[in-house]
């Protein structure tokens, strides 16, 4: 398995959970996961760029980091992340996001655009459409049961023994046939004890408050252009249950360079939105992109 180093880091309401990986003296790559996911998202990316120091946080409301106090909004992760660069005296780093922590990457490199040398998007980071015939006030004005669907009931749902829970991810769809033990370790970590059971980490009305965000916004719209670094994103095809079209259809992403004109897309074949960032052969793009932007 992938050594870690696990370590708090003081931010405005508590203490973030932090994991490093790889080369402590190497150069510093700021990981940030998804909406419901945790630090424990990058060891298959670790271990092929082990020269690097992957600095990966559980966000606040999720992991390790779900009893910081105060709010969940993207500015206030973003503003967790900076105090992460502050106490580790980091003056220029690569950042990497997945998904929700992609946007959380960009509002970080438009507000730091000394200290964000290259921004890396995985899936993520650029707003995403309200579904079909969806009115987007009524999206945003749902409640975090109705908008999450079946994300809310996992979330709330106690799974007697920790095995139950691996049983469920290794039934989901996007991992089928590519179960191994970072997946394992990564559904472990997830878990917290509680009555009767174990309850997945992440908090509900965290994660609905930073799915609403996801849809963009005036203010994120200025983020954008306000990001002058180079910025890669990089798209899987398939989604979060692995179903076409995954979370941006084919030719979508190219439109974000009216706002971002150095954005480079790049799509990654045969992965979903889970597999780009946890198995190979996604993961291996994802890899070479981070070792691209760390040379530059």
């Amino acid at each position: 398995m992938t050594k870690i180093r696990d370590f708090p880091i003081p931010v405005d309401g508590g203490y973030l959970a932090v994991a490093e990986y790889g080369d402590p003296d190497g150069p510093p790559v700021l990981a940030i996961h998804g909406i419901t996911a945790s630090s424990r998202s990058w060891p298959a990316l670790a271990r092929l760029i082990p020269e690097v120091r992957l600095i990966a946080p559980d966000l606040r409301g999720r992991g390790r980091s779900n009893d910081v106090a105060g709010d969940f909004a993207l500015a206030r992760q973003r503003d967790d992340m900076r105090a992460i660069l502050d106490v580790l005296g980091l003056g220029e780093v690569v950042v990497a996001g997945h998904s929700m922590g992609g946007f959380v990457a960009l509002l970080l490199a438009a507000a730091e655009p000394d200290r964000v040398k290259e921004v890396v998007l995985i899936d993520g980071g650029l707003p995403l459409a309200p579904p079909p015939g969806v009115d987007l006030d009524q999206l945003l004005a749902l409640s975090p049961e109705a908008l999450l669907g079946p994300a809310f009931e996992r979330l709330t749902k106690v799974f007697p023994f920790r095995e139950d829970y691996e049983v469920f991810w290794k039934a989901h769809p996007a991992f089928a046939g590519v179960w191994n033990d970072d997946i394992a370790a990564y559904a472990d970590y997830d878990l917290e004890p509680v009555d009767k059971g174990f309850r997945p980490s992440a908090i509900p009305e965290a994660v609905a408050v930073n799915q609403k965000e996801l849809f963009g916004s005036d203010a994120y719209s200025r983020a954008m252009r306000d990001v002058h670094q180079p910025t890669t994103v990089l798209r899987a095809p398939l989604g979060l249950q692995a179903e076409p079209p995954g979370l941006y259809p084919p030719g979508v992403l190219n439109a974000f360079t009216a706002d971002i004109p150095q954005l480079e897309v790049i799509e990654v074949p045969d992965v979903n939105h889970y597999t780009i960032v946890m198995t190979r052969p996604g993961v291996d793009r994802v890899a070479d992109a981070i070792r691209d932007a760390v040379a530059h």
